[in-house]
């Protein structure tokens, strides 16, 4: 299958602004620019934000909650994406307000250290307390720690993914993750690295300048930095796991689903036909975006309430057209 019509029109639109690798601070600009002009409208929740106390400092975070949540219930630690190096709470905002109502669960977000000021691993070191903080502290968030799942978009779903890995067996339990668009091995020697290297908005130089700004060039390989080739999957959480048919990073995902199953995980991923990487972001200039954000949530949400009959059965090795 080819590229949405409306996914088209938007990467011809971006090819007229030129290419080329970004510094840092015109692509931090860059993105908090594309989240206000093509994030969807936000959805109504109840927000506040805060500060929690980390090892390594005073981190920022911000709260979802439905407007009509019960006392207690699920709820989602959140890190969004940018290469480890740029996006933010305010980049993240429309996509967690979807979420939040859609999955009917509270939601905290995570303002992670960033790169090149914070090189690796400060964001996994965040990422594992941060997850760790909000679970000692669940009822302070209106949240049952026994149904509190952890995820992400691109390399914000690469921090999950590490995180869960890290904290199985000796940190809080994790009910679930849900890992949108994961960046899992900066290897990029697969087939969606080579095809869709240039031109697909997410592009193999911004990947390369990002592996160097976070100081792990010489070592992708470790599972720290691609938790991708981490050896070993058993024990880890039930996994939603959602890839675009268009994007550089689509067999990251498909390929850590198809592990997950071998190690017997519950996980179910989903290729989205006629996307590309970022595309739940952009919900105001692609009309499929919203609704499909909102059938994740709603099916991560079912799988952290324990509702099977509505959550699909697993496809780890369905490959995108």
């Amino acid at each position: 299958m080819g590229l949405d019509p409306a996914v088209r029109r938007f990467l011809d639109m971006m090819a007229l602004g030129g290419t080329g690798a970004r510094g840092v601070a015109e692509r931090r600009k860059g993105q908090h620019v594309l989240a206000q002009l093509a994030g969807a409208a936000p959805a109504a929740v109840a927000v506040r934000d805060l500060d929690l106390d980390l090892p390594s400092g005073s981190c920022a975070a911000r709260a979802y909650a439905p407007r009509d949540a019960e006392a207690t219930g699920p709820g989602l630690v959140f890190f969004h994406g940018g290469g480890l190096v740029s996006g933010d709470l305010d980049t993240h905002d429309a996509i967690c307000r979807t979420l939040a109502v859609s999955a009917e669960c509270r939601i905290v977000a995570i303002a992670y250290r960033l790169a090149p000021e914070h090189p690796y691993p400060a964001a996994i070191e965040d990422a594992v307390a941060a997850f760790s903080h909000v679970a000692r502290s669940a009822g302070a968030f209106g949240i049952d720690p026994a149904r509190l799942g952890i995820g992400g978009d691109s390399a914000g779903a690469g921090l999950a993914a590490r995180a869960a890995q890290e904290l199985r067996g000796t940190g809080p339990a994790i009910a679930a993750q849900l890992l949108l668009c994961p960046v899992l091995d900066l290897a990029c020697e697969t087939e969606s690295h080579r095809a869709f290297a240039t031109g697909h908005l997410l592009d193999a130089e911004t990947v390369r300048h990002d592996i160097a700004a976070c100081g792990v060039a010489g070592f992708v390989d470790d599972p720290r930095v691609s938790p991708g080739r981490e050896p070993d999957l058993t024990g880890l959480p039930p996994a939603h796991i959602h890839t675009a048919s268009h994007d550089v990073m689509r067999d990251d995902g498909a390929a850590y689903a198809a592990r997950l199953a071998e190690a017997g995980i519950p996980v179910v991923h989903t290729c989205h036909p006629g996307m590309i990487h970022f595309f739940y972001g952009l919900g105001r200039i692609i009309p499929k975006a919203q609704p499909i954000l909102a059938g994740i949530g709603a099916r991560f949400g079912a799988l952290l309430r324990g509702d099977t009959a509505n959550i699909l059965p697993s496809e780890p090795h369905r490959r995108a057209s």
